[in-house]
This record gives structure tokens, C-alpha cells and sequence, in this order.
């Protein structure tokens, strides 16, 4: 993601009152209506969010790029990644709700920019600003195609061979080095800013991929590459006794300089990858405390007074967050959502408990027509349509979508395998890089696992962090 910031206008705080039925904020302002005792009513207002979504999709006009946002800049606001993850927040919205509406549009992207026939998601039109982590969001998109048995397309490679590809190609040698230990590092090639950097990002989409992998199709060569990735990004300090996730290191100072700004995407996808694990290997001390220990810790940091917010850029006086960050709230609803139905017995009650006080805040913050805010704590729309429009409505969406897992609502359709109607066959040779599904005994060195930052945080982006932390920015703000 891109650090430099922008200041935006702030809305004083004011938190919503708690209902079950809303369609007006504590400031008189109209909202969306929904009633949260209804699963049709919570159905209805994500289907209101989710048309709002789509309109800032125009791939599909003469002249555009199918399958991306309007960009990457200069021509438009938003990098390659971030269309990948809107397209995993739309096949989310198919799984939770039924509503087929934007199947086909998806289906239509993730082929096309899946890039045929390799269908690793790497084009040449992206090289520029290809990091692990912005091809790992659309193998991760794949992925879940695959797990939800998202309709195939006649004639196409199929979404798990998708995402194996993508696991194929980052699990390369060439991928992997012994700086820092291991470690795959931000940026794909050396001629990118940030490819001096290992951050948690990349590492963290590689082993989400890995875990997924390794549940579907049961090859434990993914899950002994998953645990060796998870296991690195612990020992180089990402992730601390405590269960904070930091951002990355770099390479020059053998990844000790650790940038401790917390993003809640990292937790997001590190939390989704440890509940599957937790869930294929039923190992409470190796998976399991991990997962209670994350969980615990993101809820407490994200979710202050029930209320979820970006604290690195979302501050009491100021929004600093970017077009980048803007989207990442709903990663971590998402996953979050994810680990509750993957592990009930471990994590579903202070998960529901968080779904349950963070959705009043969304409510107060989307107007009747699906328009919906960044902030969540202020008790009405903000206003907030400068910095990542589609961002905000992708975790808006997630919020309502995700809520469905909720007790009151009926229940969701379990993530299928190979071994459990799963339709996505795959190719374990996908990617064009056939040597790279291997035992374990095959790997050298060279092959060890790694660290990362948040997807596409273009050219700029180690000056922005240096930016971020010496002035200030990065650093925490008491929510009391």
C-alpha cells in the first residue's frame, strides 16, 4: 500500500445508539435501513451496498480493462491489487447471501487477469508494481473460488489451479533467498522499489495460500511450506510475544529494523491462514494458541469501545488513511469471520461479540442508498469520498455480509475439499513451474520462508514509512 498521507476533514465522535432496527443516526441523519434480527433485512442492505460497489467497476466499458478499477495512477485511482480483493469480497457476498447478481462479472475478471495460460495473475501490464503481495491478493480471490464452489467457467482453468499457480511461482527458488533467514521479499523484481524489503504482507499471503492449499487438497507439502513461512515470520520479530503483527524489515539490516506500524490487513490474512491450519490439524498448541492469542490481540487493538478502526492512519484528530488502506477493514472482518466458522470452540464467541457493537457503527455510517463512510465510530456518513471510495464500500459490504454468522442467522455453507464436493480439480503443475511442488526433502536453503508490507505501496514507499514513523503519524493515539 502507498504511505504517504492525505489529511481528510474529521467528524466529531459520537457513537451510535444500540438497536436492533435502524434507519437514523443519533444525529438525526437517514440511513440505511436494517433490521439486525432479520436475515433478509441484513441481505437486503448488503445487497444495496453491493450495487454501490459495482459502479465504481468500468472494465467492462469499451476501451477499459476488464477486471480492474479505474487506475492504476496516473490513470485512476487504484492499484492492480486491489480489484483482486474486491473480487474476493464479491464471491464472499455470493457464499453469504445467494444473490448471484455479479457472478458473471467475476467470473469474467479473475479469468482475465489470471492471465492465461500460465494463470498465475502475473501480466506483464502490472511488472512495474508487482509485489508478492498484490498477486497473492488474486491467488487468494482464487483460492476462495475454489472453497465455495464458486461457479466454474466452461473452457478455463479452474479457480484452484488459479491459486496454485500463484503458490507455484512464489514458491519458486528464485522467489526465495537467505537474507534475513528467508523470507520472500515485497516487490517481485529487483528493478522495483521495495525489493530490499521483507515484509509480513507477502509472507503472510504466501502461507494463507499455503494453509488453504494444503486443507483442500490434502498434499501436506503445502502445509509444511505453510508452517515453515508462519514459523519464519515469527523468529525474524513480525510477530511478538504478544501477538502484535509489525509491518517488515529490511534487507540490508538483516530485517532488525522492524517497522512496528500494525495494518489490519497483516492480522487478517495471518489469522485466516492459522485457522485453517487449526482446523485441518486440530494442534491447540501449535495452532491453536496462536490463533486465540491473534484473534484476542486484533480484536483489543482494532475494535477499541466495539468500534473497529485503522489506528495506524485512522486518528482521533485526523484521517491520514490512503486509497490502499481504506479497504483493509474488511480483510480482517472477513478472515475474522473465516476463523469463527473454522474454529468455533476457539474463537466464534468474542468474534460474534465484536460483529455484534462494530455493526452499528456501519449502519450509522452508510446512507440510504449504500453510500457508505470510512469511519465507523462517529455516528453518521462522513463525508469521506477523496481517498478510496471502492476501499470503504468493499468493508462495508463485509461487515454486513459477514454478520450472517452471527447467532441469529442461519447458518453458512462450510468451505468445501477435494474430499467434500469440492469442484475445482487444480493442477499441481500450475504456473509453468513444475519443479516447484516438492517434498519437503527437496528444498534447499535458498527455499526458506518470508516476511513482507502491504500491497502496493509503490516507489515511494519506504521514504513514506520513514515519513510516517519519524513525524508521528504511525504512532498510536489513545482512544480515551
Amino acid at each position: 500500500m502507498l504511505f504517504t498521507p492525505r489529511i481528510a476533514g474529521v467528524a466529531p465522535l459520537l457513537l451510535a445508539a444500540a438497536s436492533s432496527v435502524y434507519g437514523a443516526t443519533t444525529t438525526g441523519q437517514s440511513t440505511l435501513e436494517v433490521d439486525l434480527n432479520k436475515t433478509a433485512s441484513v441481505k437486503s442492505a448488503a445487497k444495496t451496498i453491493a450495487k454501490h460497489l459495482i459502479s465504481y467497476y468500468d472494465g467492462n466499458q469499451p476501451g477499459h480493462t476488464i477486471g480492474i478499477l479505474p487506475g492504476p495512477p496516473p490513470d485512476g485511482s487504484y492499484y492492480w491489487w486491489e480489484a483482486g480483493a474486491m473480487w474476493g469480497t464479491f464471491i464472499d457476498y455470493w457464499h453469504y447471501t445467494g444473490d448471484d447478481t455479479y457472478n458473471a462479472v467475476t467470473q469474467q475478471s479473475l479469468v482475465f487477469q489470471a492471465d492465461a495460460p500460465q494463470n498465475s495473475f502475473m501480466s506483464p501490464n502490472w511488472t512495474a508494481s508487482l509485489g508478492n503481495d498484490d498477486q497473492g491478493f488474486w491467488g487468494m480471490s482464487a483460492m476462495l473460488a475454489a472453497e465455495v464452489n464458486f461457479p466454474l467457467v466452461p473452457g478455463e482453468a479452474d479457480w484452484l489451479e488459479m491459486a496454485q499457480a500463484v503458490f507455484n511461482t512464489q514458491a519458486a527458488p528464485d522467489r526465495h533467498d537467505d537474507e534475513c533467514g528467508g523470507g520472500l521479499r515485497w516487490q517481485i523484481y529487483p528493478s522495483n522499489a521495495g525489493y530490499d524489503y521483507k515484509n509480513t504482507i507477502a509472507n503472510a499471503c504466501f502461507f494463507n495460500l499455503g494453509a488453504r492449499l494444503a486443507r483442500y487438497t490434502d498434499n501436506s507439502t503445502y502445509s509444511k511450506w505453510a508452517t515453515k513461512t508462519f514459523n519464519w515470520i515469527r523468529d525474524v520479530g513480525y510477530i511478538d510475544k504478544n501477538w502484535n503483527i509489525y509491518d517488515g524489515g529490511h534487507v540490508p539490516q538483516n530485517c532488525t529494523d522492524i517497522n512496528k506500524v500494525q495494518w489490519s490487513a497483516n492480522a487478517a490474512i495471518i489469522i485466516h491462514g492459522v485457522a485453517i491450519m487449526y482446523n485441518m490439524t486440530e494442534d491447540a498448541e501449535q495452532w491453536g494458541k496462536p490463533l486465540t492469542g491473534l484473534v484476542n490481540r486484533s480484536l483489543e487493538f482494532f475494535f477499541p469501545k466495539g468500534i473497529m478502526v485503522e489506528r495506524a492512519c485512522e486518528l482521533t484528530d485526523r484521517l491520514l488513511c490512503n486509497i490502499d488502506q481504506h479497504s483493509f477493514k474488511g480483510y480482517l472482518l472477513r478472515s475474522l469471520a473465516t476463523a469463527a466458522l473454522m474454529a468455533p470452540d476457539l474463537v466464534r464467541e468474542p468474534i460474534v461479540k465484536a460483529f455484534k457493537t462494530n455493526i452499528e457503527g456501519v449502519i450509522d455510517s452508510c446512507l440510504p442508498d449504500g453510500t457508505c463512510g470510512y469511519r465507523w465510530n462517529v455516528g453518521k456518513y462522513d463525508g469521506d469520498v477523496s481517498n478510496g471510495p471502492a476501499g470503504q464500500e468493499m468493508s462495508a459490504l463485509a461487515a454486513f455480509t459477514t454478520y450472517l454468522i452471527t447467532e441469529e442467522h442461519e447458518a453458512v455453507k462450510p468451505l468445501v475439499t477435494n474430499n467434500t464436493g469440492g469442484q475445482s480439480r487444480g493442477n499441481p503443475n500450475a504456473g509453468d513451474t513444475p519443479a516447484t511442488v516438492m517434498s519437503m526433502s527437496e528444498l534447499t536453503e535458498r527455499d526458506k520462508a518470508g516476511a513482507g508490507v502491504l500491497t502496493a505501496f509503490v516507489v515511494c514507499s519506504i521514504l513514506g514509512t520513514y515519513f510516517f514513523l519519524a513525524t508521528g503519524i504511525g504512532e498510536l493515539r489513545s482512544e480515551n
